[in-house]
């Protein structure tokens, strides 16, 4: 199993950038569709971004789409999330996570359908 340890995550002003990234152990990075998630006090953790093994796909929460973009390095091992005009309520953990899905093709936004987490990392936005 894959795992998962994200970074990056801290204190910006409304409107502002931020990017977040998720190293992967294991030489299988590639066959894993990976996630971001994230999870706000007193709320469920929701879908915000996804994208296939190859790349070659992605999928946004209408909450971020737009102002969010996944990508990944395979040689790397890394996912990342860059944020921009981040606002107040993006204030959350954010965790990525490995999906089950075979040869990494499919993003699910479920989070039912990830076998690996990472712990998370906090970014919050100020108003």
């Amino acid at each position: 199993q894959v795992q998962l340890v994200e970074s990056g995550g801290g204190l910006v002003q409304a409107g502002g950038s931020l990017r977040v990234s998720c190293a992967a152990s294991g030489r299988t990075f590639s066959s894993y569709a990976m996630g971001w998630f994230r999870q706000a006090p007193g709320k469920e953790r929701e879908f915000v971004a996804g994208i296939t093994g190859s790349s070659l796909s992605t999928d946004y929460a209408t909450s971020v789409k737009g102002r969010f973009t996944i990508s990944r390095d395979n040689a790397k091992n890394t996912v990342y999330l860059q944020m921009n005009s981040l606002k107040p309520e993006d204030t959350a953990v954010y965790y990525c996570a490995a999906s089950v899905s075979p040869f990494g093709a499919t993003i699910y936004r479920d989070h039912g359908g990830y076998i690996s987490w990472g712990q998370g990392t906090q970014v919050t936005v100020s108003s």
